[in-house]
């Protein structure tokens, strides 16, 4: 069972009077705080949705972290505990269909803003490359039953379902100063390790540096990635790697973004080099206008943009390097620049 919290004031003489617990009047208003600032729950979440239309009924609240895995938060309202575990899970089932631009559509309708600025603001990084690769759900309440928690221990322990629960108690003390505390039922690090050990994720890691070269030789392109590679990687960029590519990351007003991918996977030794490019934030990279950017692209390129309608911060070329002189072109300026990071 979770935790009973107490409370004591310490009052002058250095006495402790204990504060009495409260009862929460209406979970509307846990609902109302967690949507304003979900961090009482967990600091790395993103709301992206609140009573978000399913096929199993309205869903609270709908959060998404920074790798893109998407979070199911419910709370109790006074519901049975067969209703509450049937519910939540009754929503996975439909979250986890979810596609990148089902998501993308459901928070833009909440947050009434761009969702690429929002997450890159809230998580100081770009959205992964693909969404919802696994979820994981959240019972909220003020108090959770002995047959709920029974219920979320059997599908955690037993069969590695990303379930947890978490209360909230409510005190307030005399003066009327309200306050709240929060104790999750499984700790959430044994949650990861359940999940890790017992379940069936479908979460897509991202690949190593040894796979993507092994796609490069595959492809036939081995030594023109090399070279690549070891070019870009000096010149003062975060590198990385994602689910098919090494990307090379730059500071921008305290946010890191992708400037440059380079995806050997779907290189040819006939076309070349597959690689995407963000015009504008090389640009602002290398204090070169915009429009100028271009003329420094391989023959085989073309427009490209990470989805549609993002916004010019998300667009740029995409195409085929075929020679040393083609990465050479682009790195040019970048080495003149020094300030990738």
């Amino acid at each position: 069972m979770p935790k009973e919290v107490h409370l004591w004031r310490i009052d002058s003489g250095d006495q402790l009077n204990e504060v009495a617990l409260g009862r929460l009047d209406l979970e509307e208003r846990l609902e109302n705080w967690l949507a304003r600032d979900i961090s009482v729950l967990d600091p790395d979440l993103l709301v992206i949705g609140r009573q978000v239309l399913t096929m199993g009924g309205p869903l609270d609240l709908l959060c998404i972290d920074e790798q893109g895995d998407l979070v199911i938060v419910e709370l109790k309202c006074g519901k049975t505990p067969r209703e509450i575990t049937a519910q939540v899970l009754d929503y996975a089932s439909t979250v986890v269909s979810l596609t990148n631009e089902q998501i993308r559509a459901i928070a833009e309708e909440y947050l009434k803003a761009g969702f690429d600025e929002v997450f890159a603001q809230r998580f100081h990084t770009d959205i992964p490359e693909a969404l919802n690769t696994a979820h994981r759900m959240l019972v909220v309440g003020s108090d959770i039953d002995a047959a709920s928690e029974r219920i979320i221990r059997y599908l955690s322990d037993t069969h590695g379902v990303d379930i947890n629960a978490a209360t909230f108690q409510y005190f307030k003390l005399e003066e009327g100063n309200e306050l709240l505390s929060r104790v999750f039922f499984i700790e959430p690090s044994e949650v990861d390790q359940n999940v890790r050990s017992r379940g069936a994720s479908k979460h897509r890691r991202n690949l190593t540096v040894g796979e993507l070269e092994e796609l490069a030789e595959q492809s036939g392109v081995a030594e023109l990635y090399g070279y690549a590679v070891s070019t870009f990687g000096p010149l003062g960029f975060r590198t990385g790697t994602t689910l098919s590519s090494v990307k090379f990351e730059a500071q921008f007003a305290g946010s890191r973004k992708v400037v440059l991918s380079l995806i050997p996977g779907d290189s040819t030794s006939g076309q070349g080099l597959h690689f995407q490019l963000y015009s504008n934030r090389y640009a602002e990279l290398v204090k070169m206008p915009p429009e100028e950017v271009e003329a420094l692209m391989p023959r085989d390129h073309t427009h490209w943009e990470y989805v549609g309608d993002s916004g010019p911060d998300w667009q740029g070329f995409e195409g085929f390097l075929r020679t040393d002189e083609d990465v050479d072109r682009i790195a040019g300026p970048l080495r003149s620049s020094g300030n990738a990071q």
